[in-house]
């Protein structure tokens, strides 16, 4: 069973940088496109970014980019989001999701998620 799970959310300062990861387990990260997404109180899941299985094609949403950067280590079955220029906006519980043969902009294309870490932004 795949499992993903995020970590590194905690309160920051706006201004601020923080990375994010994504353990998986129960199959090789290698197999995965990946993505994250995040959603604040009141809000729809929004996509912030994604990644290729391989790393070489990036993409990400308007809100984020310039600022934010997704990458990945299949070696070591993780997935990270480096986030700098940190925005009050920014606040949101941040999920990683993973599928074997989608890939894209869309939640419906991930078939595993993770459970979420808060990050917070104070102004």
């Amino acid at each position: 069973q795949v499992q993903l799970v995020e970590s590194g959310g905690r309160l920051v300062q706006a201004g601020d940088s923080l990375r994010l990861s994504c353990a998986v387990s129960g199959r090789m990260l290698s197999s995965f496109a990946m993505g994250w997404f995040r959603q604040a109180p009141g809000k729809e899941r929004e996509f912030v970014a994604g990644i290729s299985w391989s790393g070489i094609s990036t993409y990400y949403g308007d809100p984020v980019k310039g600022r934010f950067t997704i990458s990945r280590d299949n070696a070591k079955n993780t997935g990270f989001l480096q986030m700098t220029s940190l925005k009050a906006e920014d606040t949101a519980v941040y999920y990683c999701a993973a599928d074997q043969t989608g890939r894209g902009t869309a939640t419906a294309v991930y078939s595993y998620w993770g459970q979420g870490t808060q990050v917070t932004v104070s102004s």
